[in-house]
């Protein structure tokens, strides 16, 4: 069902990719509710309406399915059962279904590997027992909780059995999966929007520079052949296809040689698609509302070159506690500022991201004038 602007729309998640899909829906006229516990949400800040309760409360669920014309989400953990609900009585976007599969690793590794996509080597350790039989040529390895793990959290390198156990029991015996470690040439991401009849835009790839499980940076477009890109378009879509999406996705892909692995889905707009705010023509938020509402796709493509770097607590912490040099940071013509309007910068907490818009191709020169202007701030 097509819902025309001025219509109330609903954000399951109150971050700051939630944020940025209100200001897109402002933009094109719509109203947003978002359901998000924290009162001090980025989205419930500039929302129409922010439902301070936790993603599973019936009375807030409800305030929506009574409100709301069409209802998506921001974050992947958000509770499956809450969009099943909700799709009962009103349009929910991506699925339920969708969701549940790629908001638990195991259940994302076990579709990846059922539809014959490629994915790196992997053991689900779902009991203790699954301890015993570990295959050795998975080490070196990161053990990764199941669920409720981003950025970097519930995970561990781990290069023998021995850590395994001691990673098992800090993760508090909770279901995982050990991942083998890829040697990587590049990382990078596709940010795909697939309507309601199955049509797909694309964003350009970018490519994607990781700190402590955390992304640093992200070059669009990525500096791969096009044989490469073809390949990570193709794959992306093939996702969307067997998941049923509807909505935008981004998929992250490892590069090793001439393999090319799929490391993760993400049910939702992606911290590396945050170049195209300033760098395309229609942005990934953008096409979020447009895929909700069911009215056709912007264009995705991209009017410059772009390098993002995220701006994480730290830059106000160290080397002692301080306000960056916002300054410094704006005399940079090309640059473009966004910070999320969170009030306690901590460390490794993203705060807000920095864009530099290009004619010219981004050279690892670039990168690096860019993340010195960020580390002197």
């Amino acid at each position: 069902m097509k819902v025309v602007p001025s219509k109330m729309l609903g954000m399951l998640g109150g971050g700051q990719l939630g944020r940025y899909f209100v200001l897109a829906a402002h933009k094109m006229g719509y109203k947003v509710t978002v359901l998000d516990p924290d009162p001090k949400s980025p989205a419930g800040r500039i929302s129409d309406i922010h439902l301070c309760s936790a993603y599973d409360d019936k009375e807030a669920l409800d305030v929506i399915k009574n409100s709301c014309l069409a209802v998506t989400t921001e974050f992947e953990n958000i509770p499956a059962d809450s969009l099943e609900y909700l799709s009962q009585s009103i349009q929910v976007h991506p699925r339920a279904s969708a969701v549940r599969i790629v908001q638990n690793r195991i259940r994302e590794k076990s579709f990846l590997k059922e539809n014959a996509l490629p994915v790196g080597p992997f053991y689900i350790i779902d009991s203790a027992e699954a301890l015993v039989n570990i295959p050795l040529n998975l080490f070196p390895g990161i053990l990764k909780i199941a669920e409720f793990g981003y950025d970097g959290k519930g995970q561990k390198r781990v290069n023998n059995i021995e850590d395994v156990n001691a990673a098992f029991e800090e993760f508090g015996e909770r279901p995982c999966i050990l991942e083998k470690q890829i040697r990587l040439d590049r990382e990078v991401s596709v940010i795909l929007a697939r309507s309601i009849d199955g049509l797909v835009e694309v964003h350009p790839v970018a490519e994607n520079v990781h700190v402590n499980g955390i992304l640093d940076t992200t070059v669009a477009p990525a500096r791969i052949d096009q044989l490469v890109e073809k390949n990570v378009y193709d794959l992306a879509k093939i996702i969307a296809l067997k998941l049923g999406y509807v909505g935008v996705m981004a998929v992250e892909f490892f590069i090793s040689g001439k393999e090319i692995f799929v490391n993760e889905i993400a049910p939702r707009p992606h911290n590396s698609g945050h170049y195209t705010i300033d760098a395309c023509i229609s942005s990934q938020f953008e096409q979020q509302v447009r895929t909700l509402v069911e009215m056709p796709l912007g264009n995705p493509s991209a009017h410059s070159n772009a390098l993002m770097i995220n701006l994480l607590g730290d830059s106000w912490i160290k080397p002692e506690v301080h306000e960056p040099n916002w300054e410094s940071l704006l005399s940079q013509g090309q640059l473009k500022l966004h910070l999320y309007g969170k009030d306690e910068p901590r460390m490794g907490r993203k705060m807000g991201h920095m864009t530099f818009l290009s004619v010219d191709p981004v050279s690892d020169e670039v990168v690096e004038e860019f993340l010195e202007i960020k580390r002197s701030i």
